[in-house]
């Protein structure tokens, strides 16, 4: 909710991030138990059923965990494609992990993800106090490596975790800033 104590709802060039509701469930359960997108996700598909999760996932929309601000994806149009969110967020060190995950294949390489990222980093980075934002992606998804480095993330070093190797990739405000008004600048825009 926004500080007014409406529903966040950000909007990107193709993409909106809203929060989360209950008529999401159905479409990320059927996302959490796909086999190609957990793979994609470093994860095992989800064994429970959908009344289980069901019952979890109301539960996190009474009680959102502090430390972890999740958005679904909609088009313009309102379908929801996708999820994204930051977690981990540590205010002391001003960091956070970012996640997301376009989960209806009909809008795979159409520039949903990278814009829900700009959205999310352009949301993150001007309503927070966070200075850095990154990220762990397989090292073999070379798609969303080339996203995310469309949305500025920098690889930084190789980490393995629970038997997968990632890229782990940051972005820092301060060059989120500059990188901003470059483009701006050279869209002859203000800023």
């Amino acid at each position: 909710m926004n500080k007014d104590g409406a529903p966040i709802r950000i909007e990107g060039k193709k993409a909106v991030l809203r929060e989360k509701r209950l008529s999401d469930a159905a479409k990320d359960y059927a996302w959490n138990s796909d086999e190609e997108l957990s793979r994609l996700d470093a994860a095992k598909p989800i064994k429970l059923t959908f009344q289980q999760a069901l019952m979890f996932y109301q539960e996190e929309l009474s009680y959102p965990p502090p430390k972890r601000k999740r958005f679904a994806i909609d088009t313009m149009e309102g379908e929801h494609i996708g999820n994204s969110m930051y977690y981990d967020i540590n205010e002391a060190k001003g960091e956070a992990e970012l996640g997301i995950m376009i989960g209806d294949r009909r809008f795979w390489g159409k520039e949903y993800g990278t814009d829900a990222v700009d959205t999310l980093l352009d949301h993150i980075f001007t309503n927070t106090t966070l200075k850095r934002v990154y990220l762990h992606t397989l090292d073999w998804n070379l798609r969303a490596q080339k996203s995310f480095q469309k949305a500025g993330f920098a690889p930084t070093r190789q980490v393995q975790r629970n038997g997968y190797d990632f890229i782990a990739m940051e972005i820092f405000k301060v060059d989120w800033q500059k990188s901003r008004l470059e483009k701006a600048s050279s869209a002859g825009e203000a800023v």
